[in-house]
């Protein structure tokens, strides 16, 4: 795991490439490596921040240059010693053992040929100094990033939007457009950036810029056809040995010449990987986060420590215990910087903390239960969903009784918040739409009369937009079972947009590599091929992935409650975080400059404090978003109004 970054004929190239790589320096604080060349009228640079995980040795360090290929790289190849076989087979030769190594290799022998040949997560860019291509690439899933930005012939390209931010100078416009859609979502759609002119390379995709100004697109992998695929080996009865799957994959995740470790939660996801990991790894070690005792009681969080040490006890994992008790205010402008968009999930301080305190430890890399709930339907939404169908068969009578009832309930009181009263009041607020309209509202933060409300009225065709898109993703498919169409929205979306968004940043915010076994080829490949009837079942979500586990974990852990990996906001809300909540109603930069409006945000906050509805995460979104605005518009020369 590594920062990279690069230019392709851009006017001072090389001082460009040295500012975006040391920009990116927390990503690889092992090493840093430059490379130059002339191209066409120009030149390209490349550069490289180095997290040594396999081959620590020289052999191993980047840009990597062989014979007229130079390659710089982030990521991990998991079935690089099967591609390594196969390449010495054909007469490759190799001068040490990185995965870096492979993947050259593989390119000059297969070229865009390889990638759908790689299993792992990478973005990489590649140069022939025979050719002058510079190619760009990035995984089938979206698990590492890469951002870049084209202005005439010239490209630059970095792993973080930060590095390009740096580069230009302060001179890129923030796409208003894209804070709407943070704000529905409360984090940044993959096919969006918060800059104008700066763009994410999709999932499974490459590009590829010639030295005459030419530059060429290419897709090497789609969910959509992987789910087409998987719908019809469930039609043929070909159902998939799942736990063969996910354990082969665990196996494969824990490729390193350095310690691994695992996150482990209690729940269901973290408690499978971390029993595998310890079949391969005995003695792994594994972290787990506590809340203070005062806000977990708030927030009426359940007790999952008790659950993850009975894991580790069980299947003698060595486990870290970390408390959460951030100084929020501190560490929210410390993430939003790292997050790189406005991301309103406090997860990733959770992710941060976790890694920092395993970085501390000598541990560069953990493994993550990240991905199962999308695709295996493991999330309240779902079921919820599939729930909401049957209850538009409720007479409508009752279900207006039912809704005026549980609108007048109270989400908390000045001492404890009510958790399903505030599942209760979220699911009426779509249980009655057309599907793809109650999908996204059962995850999104606004209807669209309440985003219209809070915003510039000059910025409602920017809603719209957000929502036709939403809805042309969900529905950009030919499956006919309702489950397996929530899954392949949420890893079409969902997941790139923020799960592995925020997994990346908050981890090598602190120098660390997380893995995620379940967001692998293979394993998605496997949970396409599983009808929506056995992810679901009953009450029961991931149920397919349960009875895979059961084989290994107690059932107590594998039919508990879904725990949260999240964090007590209304309990920061309420005492760390109430001053900066008025100082950004009343005079911060958004309002000041009409994004949003006072007066919607400051109703929000009297409803969130009456307790009568739960506001938290969007006024916790609102601050993220307002530090990120500040940042991205006070840099020299940079516009701070640009309207969709």
């Amino acid at each position: 795991m590594c920062g990279i970054a690069g230019t392709y004929r851009w006017p001072d190239g090389k001082v460009v490439t040295d500012r975006l790589t040391d920009t990116l320096a927390h990503r690889g604080p092992d090493g840093s490596g430059r490379y130059g060349h002339p191209v066409g009228d120009g030149e390209v640079h490349l550069g490289h921040r180095r997290l040594a995980i396999i081959d620590l040795s020289e052999t191993g360090a980047q840009p990597m240059v062989s014979d007229g290929l130079v390659l710089t790289y982030n990521g991990e190849l998991y079935n690089a010693p099967e591609l390594r076989a196969e390449l010495s087979a054909a007469g490759a030769r190799f001068r040490g053992t990185s995965d870096t190594e492979v993947l050259l290799e593989a390119w000059r022998r297969w070229g865009t040929d390889c990638l759908p040949r790689l299993r792992g997560m990478f973005a990489f860019g590649i140069f022939d100094e025979r050719t002058g291509d510079l190619v760009l690439a990035r995984d089938q899933l979206g698990v590492k990033p890469l951002f870049l930005l084209r202005r005439g012939e010239g490209l630059v390209f970095a792993s973080e939007l930060k590095a390009l931010a740096a580069a230009t100078g302060g001179s890129l416009e923030v796409d208003h457009a894209a804070l709407v859609a943070s704000l529905l979502y409360y984090w940044v759609p993959d096919s969006r950036c918060a800059f104008r002119e700066a763009e994410k390379l999709p999932p499974g995709s490459w590009l590829r810029c010639r030295p005459d100004g030419r530059v060429e697109r290419g897709r090497f992998w789609n969910l959509k056809d992987v789910a087409a695929e998987g719908r019809e080996r469930a039609l043929s009865g070909e159902l998939p040995e799942l736990a063969a799957v996910v354990e082969e994959s665990t196996r494969r995740h824990l490729l390193s010449d350095v310690p691994v470790a695992t996150f482990l939660s209690g729940g269901l996801d973290s408690s499978y990987l971390t029993a595998l990991a310890a079949r391969h790894r005995p003695g792994i070690s594994a972290y787990t986060i506590g809340f203070r005792a005062e806000d977990a009681r708030f927030e009426a969080m359940p007790d999952d420590l008790r659950y993850a040490r009975q894991v580790a006890e069980r299947f003698g994992v060595d486990l870290h215990e970390i408390e959460i008790a951030p100084n929020v205010l501190d560490l929210l402008p410390r993430m939003t910087y790292h997050l790189d968009e406005p991301i309103g999930d406090p997860a990733a301080i959770n992710t941060f903390l976790i890694c920092s305190a395993a970085r501390e430890a000598g541990v560069k890399v953990m493994l993550s239960g990240m991905g199962a709930d999308e695709l295996f339907a493991g999330y309240r939404k779902h079921l919820a969903n599939l729930i909401a169908l049957r209850y538009q068969r409720v007479p409508r009578p009752l279900r207006r009784g039912v809704s005026r009832a549980v609108d007048r309930l109270p989400v908390a009181t000045a001492r404890r918040g009510y958790r399903s009263v505030r599942f209760a009041k979220r699911f009426l607020s779509f249980a009655e739409l057309p599907e793809e309209t109650a999908f996204r509202r059962s995850y999104t933060m606004y209807d669209q009369e309440e985003l219209l409300a809070l915003i510039d009225p000059d910025l409602a065709p920017a809603v719209d937009d957000v929502l036709t898109e939403h809805a042309d993703v969900y529905q950009d498919n030919d499956l006919d079972d309702f489950v397996n169409r929530m899954c392949l929205g949420d890893a079409r979306m969902f997941l790139p947009g923020l799960n592995l968004t925020y997994t990346d940043r908050s981890s090598m915010a602190a120098s660390t590599e997380v893995r995620v076994p379940y967001v692998d080829v293979e394993v998605v490949r496997a949970a396409f091929a599983v009808p929506g009837d056995r992810k679901i079942v009953g009450r029961q979500g991931k149920a397919v992935l349960k009875e895979a586990a059961g084989t290994v974990l107690p059932r107590e852990i594998v039919y508990r409650p879904k725990g949260l990996f999240s964090a007590p906001l209304r309990a920061w809300m309420s005492r760390d975080l109430a001053p900066l909540v008025r100082e950004v109603v009343n005079d911060g930069e958004l309002v000041r400059s009409g994004f949003l409006r006072r007066d919607a945000l400051a109703r929000m906050v009297a409803e969130d404090a009456a307790g009568q509805r739960d506001f938290s995460k969007h006024l916790w979104h609102v601050l993220t978003l307002e530090y990120w605005y500040r940042d991205a518009t006070s840099g020299s020369g940079r516009s701070t109004r640009s309207k969709a």
